[in-house]
């Protein structure tokens, strides 16, 4: 059985994990799973790897994908599932979290670069190309006297962290916008649903 999407959101296994803003990707995975009646969990061949579920997209036949080998691996995972569900690289979409966008933000792209980016640098090199979308999710950057900072303990503290509720529920509305992108993207394409979804929300900071 084989495929139309593959849908993967990057993060952390275990509950210690669970509300981390590192973990938004698996957060828009439960977003979808729950829309859309799918559910997300251990089995098959890489029941090690990865978490799954095979549901309708509109009309498309997509799994959502947790994978289970902690960020920096994720690309292990992804590459057993595209072979296995003979999915092109034209059709995998990757969520996470990114540190540059305002937190809330969305962005698409179908394609580009790692940028920095550890769980998408283990993807590239697992499937050996950079043409595949993704979609990333602001978290923001952490603060230190006043000003963002790039300390790299400070960054990881952050992100291994959960956020206030405030800061949780601009995430979530931001999940929610991510699925209806990822709905528009299979519905429509990328360049009509990025003409919709790269737009700044209203209200939201530069």
């Amino acid at each position: 059985m084989s495929a139309d999407y593959l849908v993967v959101g990057q993060g952390n296994p275990g509950p210690e994990h669970a509300g981390q803003r590192h973990n938004v990707g698996f957060w828009v995975i439960d977003t979808l799973a729950k829309r859309h009646n799918v559910k997300v969990q251990a089995g098959g061949l890489f029941k090690r790897n990865a978490f799954t579920g095979r549901g309708r997209i509109g009309d498309a036949d997509v799994v959502l994908v947790k994978p289970q080998t902690f960020y920096n691996g994720t690309g292990r995972a992804v590459a057993q599932l595209m072979q296995k569900e003979h999915v092109p690289a034209s059709n995998l979409i990757v969520v996470y979290d990114d540190l540059d966008l305002p937190e809330g933000r969305i962005r698409l792209r179908p394609t580009g670069t790692a940028g920095g980016n550890n769980g998408l640098k283990s993807i590239i090199g697992a499937i050996g190309t950079t043409e595949f979308g993704r979609i990333r999710v602001g978290v923001g950057r952490p603060w230190r006297d006043r000003v963002p900072t790039w300390d790299q303990d400070a960054v990881i503290d952050y992100l291994l962290s959960a956020p206030p509720r405030a800061g949780k529920e601009v995430l979530d509305a931001a999940c929610e916008r991510v699925a209806d992108a990822i709905e528009s993207i299979i519905r429509d394409g990328w360049e009509r649903a990025m003409d919709t979804y790269n737009r700044k929300e209203p209200g939201e900071q530069s």
